[in-house]
């Protein structure tokens, strides 16, 4: 029987439940300490099916789509449209993502994965996306399937693990409200790097200093999160923000209440995309300063945002312990 594509509905839960139980083992196995599989797995899969199938809204916020054949369920993909933070300009509408539950048996009939992909394109496009991200384990059977679909890597997600209390590294500080000015110069800095390196998916917003400030300024009001400073002679070197992890990056499978993420992170030794100046000294003090956050909270693991094509944040990051545990892959 030739396999049929078709919009989940809440009927489909227990399956789905099922299908994504597998799922979530077999990205646990890849990186256990970022994707953590314990007693309440299944029930948060299930909870969450139900928020999102059960709803009056069902399907407008995220859409899930079933493959089937011989009276079987034989894969799923999830994916939502997103609106990007603001310092970004949208250039046309939002962007559809595919997010990491995407799933297949391994016995499936092999035109499953593809034909979800497609056809989960088409839906993303018909909800307007105007482009179309891919989010996937780096070891995952989905990369490939992306990648021969022209997706490309345009950000990695690095992570680390056993984190342990350590002496304040020299040079590094909690940032303060006097800070912002040079915070605001130094992202400003770092967003023209994203810029440079792909200007179709990092399109900077003409008033994105002021909205960063804002932003900033209202982060250092929040008890969930740290900023830190490097400083230097001449000012400000960089900054790094230390918090826990967004349900966005993780799928709902997984207990994310022990996972950080340091997105917000840029020092000058950063400022020469090939190249790590300075040694990297400043960065790995910043780096540090935030992996103490990480370990006073007790969190088991945290995934750093880096660019694929800025090879020398990916460098420190890679000297300082971190691996590529998943993707962002834009398509051509």
């Amino acid at each position: 029987m030739r396999t049929s594509i078709r919009r989940a509905t809440a009927a489909d839960i227990s399956q789905m439940v099922a299908l994504l139980l597998l799922d979530a083992r077999a990205r646990h196995a890849l990186n256990p300490s970022v994707w953590p599989v314990d007693a309440e797995t299944e029930s948060r899969i299930e909870k969450n099916l139900r928020k999102t199938l059960e709803a009056a809204d069902a399907g407008t916020k995220e859409a899930w789509l079933l493959a089937e054949a011989n009276g079987r369920m034989d894969g799923v993909a999830h994916a939502m449209i997103v609106q990007p933070p603001p310092i970004y300009d949208i250039v046309g509408g939002p962007p559809g993502l595919f997010l990491d539950d995407c799933f297949v048996r391994d016995d499936a009939p092999p035109e499953t994965a593809e034909g979800l992909l497609l056809a989960m394109e088409a839906a993303l496009r018909d909800r307007g996306a105007a482009g179309l991200i891919a989010s996937c384990p780096a070891g995952g059977p989905w990369r490939a399937l992306y990648e021969r679909h022209g997706y490309e890597q345009v950000t990695l997600y690095m992570a680390k693990d056993g984190f342990r209390r350590g002496a304040p590294p020299a040079g590094v500080r909690p940032a303060r409200p006097d800070d912002l000015p040079e915070i605001v110069s130094r992202s400003a800095e770092h967003r023209g790097m994203l810029q440079t390196l792909n200007d179709r998916f990092w399109h900077i917003h003409p008033q994105a200093d002021a909205r960063f400030e804002a932003w900033m300024r209202f982060s250092l009001t929040l008890t969930d999160r740290e900023m830190f400073v490097a400083e230097e002679a001449d000012g400000v070197n960089g900054y790094v923000i230390a918090q826990p992890i967004a349900p966005l990056l993780v799928p709902p499978a997984h207990d994310i209440a022990g996972t950080g993420v340091i997105d917000d992170f840029y020092s000058r030794d950063l400022a020469i995309a090939t190249s790590l100046s300075n040694g990297g000294a400043s960065a790995s003090a910043l780096l540090a300063a935030a992996e103490d956050v990480f370990a006073r909270h007790g969190f088991a693991a945290a995934l750093t945002v880096c660019p694929a094509a800025w090879t020398s944040k990916r460098m420190l990051l890679e000297r300082q312990g971190y691996r590529t545990a998943k993707l962002w892959m834009l398509k051509r």
